[in-house]
């Protein structure tokens, strides 16, 4: 075991549904020495996939984290793993994992290649600026293609992948690897599951490959260091391996490039070479900048370095319920150093906090701790108040860093108990999993007061309510999913509002002018503006006016739905010396909104889906012809083995129950994903379907 934090890697398992992100954290768990078996995903015996309802459908539904150690270059790594889902719906996971990790290995499957999650997630990695390796699994399935993988993330991903193995053969031939940096060919030991491999000759029919490519990997880190393109000129032999692995690796931190490597995890082939590239080529903290935040008192920026020496930062990145110990927030420390039972400061809730228990997770399993430092990513119970994104420090150098945003809800079910007994217990039930989840919500409806529960999908939504019922023992009826629509403004409004209130005694005035329209493009939520010149309106009364124009933002004009974004300019106004106070401009800020955004034209939005359908080619007719009904849009088409690959997008309403369909159109050879794209304005003829459907009529506009 190792102290090291130059010797520590804090790295991301991400990819596409089914690509073998958990298939490959199994066997590194099993050729590290932590597990003495080989767990799989579709036995059920994944250590990973802990959760009842991912051994029963094989996916991945929560990250999960574990630590392992690895002897490489004669010392000894220890890295922390969290392998993610690969499911859109739970894309939340993956977020919030990246946001907390220093590397990635970016999983492709070689026979399906650059998939829409993999898009997503890679972007998602580009945003927090997460260093990256790439590993194309699956060489022993028919249709692998390394080669074409290699194209499509160069194309599709706009990466920089620079080769640092290539396969022996493929599908059934698929035999080994040749490692382009030591120049040297292994094959793997079926009887010991993949345990021992063997160093073998480069295969003679081979040899003019591996010499061009080994080749342009020397080329390739010589041009990044004048030194060695040097050396390269007079003679390119002279390189010597510690050179190409030191340049391979600071390109790799720079995120000019992705080195990618092979194998096929299931077969147990090319493990072990993989985790060597990620101890050589991924980032430990000291490689990472500092962290930047923003002191809560006085406004400053401050830095944290990842030393023990430095104040305690943390940022608690995951909120999970434990049957036996209550929640538990998974952490990563930043700077400093932390004893279990120390008091920590929440700068979110301004409250203390102590820490009653540090705890190393392996997947569902805890090992105490008393001490913590740094660099690492651990878990912790004793929280009073807790939530995804608070940041934990030292009570004497407070720190805000910044938090995480998370996409909104695009469906709502609704969800009651079966007996009047459980009606309370399925409030604090829906309420501990929505603190676990940012993207799963839950409100009750006013009007029929209705329990709604909103989240990324019909799979999310499906696992909500089966948790529902194993975890807390509550039957529920459930209601069809409904698209959650929103609404929006077009026109540009002036409004004044004149609140007045006499009870006898003190009274209740505001008075405002507010000018209300569309929000600036890509500003979301309320786009707050204020106008207001000598005083008119006391700067005291302004938060009360924003936080009445954000809560009137829940209900839009014409039916309800909240609204995505909406421009306010507060333009003037006057205040009573006695009678005003925020309550008054909170509620006058209230009506105005409401009375403005009936006067503006409105609109419902309707959240649209990029999809993409693998079908066998005899389908295609039957596939695009049936999207285009759904009022879905074919955008590309490109042929995959066999098969059909249609990208393109359609509005999530036209696609409820969708795989049935497609099923019974591809006797069950076609798969389907969907993905988040944007809200839309709702064509007229749909948007009277809607509020039809809602109200009974359709109101006059």
């Amino acid at each position: 075991m190792t102290g090291k934090l130059e010797n520590t890697r804090n790295i991301g398992i991400m990819a596409h549904i089914d690509a073998g992100k958990t298939t490959t954290t199994e066997r590194i768990l099993y050729y590290t020495g932590i597990n003495y078996k080989l767990g799989e995903v579709h036995d059920g015996t994944a250590t990973m996939d802990w959760m009842v309802q991912e051994q029963e459908r094989g996916i991945t539904i929560t990250s999960a984290v574990t630590t392992v150690y690895w002897d490489c270059l004669g010392q000894n790594y220890r890295i922390n793993i969290i392998d993610t889902p690969g499911h859109v719906d739970f894309t939340v996971e993956v977020e919030r994992s990246l946001r907390v990790l220093d590397g990635a290995v970016a999983i492709f499957c070689a026979v399906g290649g650059v998939e829409p999650q993999s898009e997503t997630v890679w972007r998602q990695a580009d945003k927090y600026k997460v260093p990256r390796i790439s590993y194309i699994n699956k060489m022993d399935r028919t249709g692998a293609d390394f080669f074409h993988v290699v194209e499509q993330i160069r194309e599709k991903l706009g990466a920089n992948p620079v080769l640092i193995q290539i396969p022996i053969g493929a599908e059934e031939n698929f035999t080994g690897i040749v490692d382009l940096i030591t120049n040297k060919a292994y094959t793997w030991d079926d009887q010991s599951l993949g345990r021992n491999y063997n160093e073998i000759p480069v295969p003679e029919e081979m040899m003019d490959m591996v010499r061009e490519y080994r080749m342009k990997l020397v080329e390739g880190t010589a041009e990044e260091n004048d030194f060695l393109l040097h050396k390269f000129i007079e003679d390119p032999h002279s390189i010597t391996e510690e050179e190409i692995v030191s340049e391979i690796r600071k390109a790799t931190l720079e995120g000019k490039i992705t080195p990618v490597a092979c194998g096929a995890s299931f077969k147990n082939k090319g493990v072990q070479l993989l985790i060597d590239a990620i101890v050589k080529f991924l980032p430990s903290p000291y490689d990472m900048p500092a962290v930047i935040g923003q002191n809560p008192f006085t406004g400053n920026q401050e830095l944290r370095y990842p030393e023990p020496s430095e104040p305690f930062t943390a940022l608690a990145f995951k909120i999970a319920a434990d049957p036996f110990v209550g929640r538990i927030a998974f952490f990563r420390v930043y700077s400093g150093q932390l004893e279990a039972g120390q008091v920590v400061l929440n700068t979110r809730t301004d409250k203390k906090e102590r820490l009653l228990r540090i705890m190393l997770m392996h997947a569902n399993k805890q090992n105490p701790l008393k001490h913590i430092e740094a660099g690492e990513i651990a878990a912790a119970v004793g929280f009073k108040d807790i939530r995804t994104g608070d940041t934990l420090c030292d009570l004497k150098h407070p720190i805000i860093l910044e938090t995480m945003v998370f996409p909104d809800p695009v469906i709502n079910m609704a969800v009651e108990p079966r007996t009047q007994d459980d009606v309370e217990k399925l409030s604090i039930a829906l309420h501990k999993m929505a603190e676990e989840d940012p993207t799963f919500q839950v409100r009750v409806d006013d009007e029929t007061g209705q329990t709604l529960i909103s989240g990324m999908g019909e799979l999310h939504l499906d696992i909500i309510a089966d948790r529902i019922r194993r975890e807390f023992n509550i039957d529920v009826n459930r209601g069809n999913p409904q698209v959650a629509y929103k609404e929006a403004i077009v026109n540009v409004v002036m409004h004044h509002e004149v609140y007045k209130k006499q009870t006898g005694g003190k009274g209740r005035f505001a008075d405002l002018v507010i000018e209300i329209g569309p929000a600036d493009k890509g500003i979301k939520g309320l786009q707050f503006i204020n106008e207001i010149k000598g005083g008119n309106i006391p700067k005291d009364f302004i938060p009360a006016i924003e936080t009445g124009l954000k809560a009137a933002m829940t209900n839009g004009p014409i039916i309800g739905f909240p609204m995505d974004s909406v421009k306010v300019r507060l333009i003037d106004g006057s205040y009573h010396s006695v009678d005003s106070d925020d309550i008054s401009f909170q509620v006058a800020a209230g009506i105005a909104f409401r009375e403005a955004s009936r006067k503006a034209k409105a609109v419902i939005l309707e959240p649209i889906m990029k999809f993409e359908i693998v079908t066998p080619s005899e389908y295609m007719g039957e596939v695009t012809s049936d999207i285009t009904k759904r009022r879905g849009h074919v955008e590309e088409v490109e042929s995959r083995i066999g098969n059909q690959v249609i990208r393109g997008r359609v509005p999530l309403a036209e696609m409820f129950g969708y795989v049935t369909t497609l099923r019974s159109l591809t006797s069950g050879r076609a798969t389907e994903m969907l993905e988040f794209l944007k809200y839309e304005t709702t064509p007229r003829e749909i948007q009277d379907e809607v509020l039809y459907k809602i109200r009974g009529y359709v109101p006059a506009y």
